[in-house]
């Protein structure tokens, strides 16, 4: 009996489990807090949307924030690893007027932070998930998830001198976004392997290049 008890019990956290690594981190509640512009704190079960710059706050009932009344909120991403912060900050995104948008903060130092936007394209591959390899898709040393014909993807931006400038994602205006360093930093990316366009590599070049200032 206490057998088929813990095998069944086995068999509904492994559908849990693969559930969970079948949806993308915007579509999961996750524990974490919302701090708000009033210095209020907020804890409990959230989700978050960039597309509509809102976070949601579970607990007895559910309570949305926008990204006006929010300073920043955390969040532990269990499936996909690790403590994510995200900073409402005024930004013209699509339009000539700078309005709070949410924005996942990857990595800061004291001249440049990393910043990035997440959102899911399509795939034209048309891959699906990698069953228990999918966990690496948002952890910053891997690259995008993919599944069921949509990936992960992410829109970067840097932080500097109080401005927010989009990235590329070429790699001749990475050196522009991070001037004055050119050998060190092609001679740390050859050495490490680093791509300029992906996640967790973006991230160790930024802090690299806050560490050489």
């Amino acid at each position: 009996m206490k057998k088929a008890i813990f095998l069944l019990s086995f068999l509904f956290l492994s559908i849990a489990a693969s559930f969970a690594q079948n949806q993308f981190p915007s579509q999961m509640w996750h524990k974490g807090n919302i701090h708000t512009t009033d210095g209020q704190v907020y804890g409990g079960e959230i989700k978050y949307d960039l597309d509509n710059n809102v976070v949601q706050l579970q607990n007895q009932t559910v309570e949305t924030f926008s990204a006006t009344n929010v300073t920043f909120f955390e969040l532990f991403d269990e499936v996909y690893g690790g403590v994510r912060k995200f900073y409402s900050l005024p930004y013209a995104l699509g339009s000539d007027y700078a309005t709070p948008i949410f924005f996942e903060v990857l990595t800061e130092g004291d001249d440049v932070a990393l910043l990035c936007r997440e959102y899911v394209a399509t795939d034209s591959r048309g891959m699906g998930g990698y069953g228990m390899m999918g966990g690496y898709g948002m952890n910053p040393f891997y690259g995008p998830q993919s599944m069921m014909g949509y990936k992960l993807a992410f829109k970067y931006y840097f932080l500097k001198n109080g401005k927010i400038e989009q990235y590329s994602q070429k790699k001749k205006d990475l050196f522009e976004m991070l001037p004055g360093h050119d050998d060190e930093i092609l001679l740390f990316m050859r050495k490490n392997r680093l791509d300029y366009d992906k996640r967790g590599d973006l991230l160790r070049i930024t802090a690299y290049y806050n560490d050489l200032n």
